[in-house]
């Protein structure tokens, strides 16, 4: 059995999820990236801009460490939902950069501080939370988000998978999966 760093693991998982969620933007144009495609809007860059906010605030204020985040409004920082979708005047360039940054931000304070360190979340009446707590919160967040995301491109062009040439979905064409999805639809309609 091999030991590994428990903290180099949580951040190794963040960092899959992360890394997935911006494959999902690949090759889509402008407008695929920032279209709706649920009925509380739900879109790519969206995502990308409302994690930028989450990690600004999970591993910068909450640890002394302030980034210039996206504001969320759950913590009352912003308008309603402003934090999930782009405006027009906001590139992709520029979303997924401050993305970026905020990882690089955010890894700084990974590596600066113990598992054990306490922080308070700003906005959330002080709570104190473990640098731990942080990194298990940003893995769930940011794997909850890509699977959104999952679904998203998947309806906007039918990609799937979880990075690029992945092996994690099971074999088949576009007509395997249609017979798949007509067989689930039927199970559905006999229940």
């Amino acid at each position: 059995m091999t030991v590994t760093d428990p903290k180099h693991d949580l951040q190794t998982y963040l960092q899959d999820a992360r890394d997935a969620l911006l494959w999902k933007l690949e090759g889509l144009s402008e407008y695929d990236v920032r279209r709706p495609l649920t009925p509380t809007g739900t879109n790519l860059l969206g995502l990308v801009k409302h994690l930028t906010g989450a990690e600004a605030l999970y591993f910068g204020a909450t640890y002394g460490r302030p980034f210039d985040g996206t504001p969320l409004w759950i913590t009352g920082d912003a308008e309603p939902n402003a934090d999930l979708w782009a405006r027009p005047d906001e590139s992709r360039q520029d979303i997924v950069g401050r993305y970026r940054a905020a990882w690089a931000h955010s890894d700084e304070t990974i590596a600066s501080l113990p598992l054990d360190a306490v922080g308070r979340i700003p906005g959330d009446k002080g709570r104190e939370v473990t640098l731990h707590h942080s990194l298990t919160h940003m893995i769930a967040e940011t794997q909850r988000h890509a699977g959104h995301a999952d679904v998203v491109r998947e309806l906007i062009d039918g990609a799937t998978g979880q990075r690029p040439g992945g092996t994690n979905m099971a074999p088949g064409d576009r007509a395997a999966w249609a017979a798949h999805r007509e067989r689930v639809q039927r199970a559905a309609e006999e229940a």
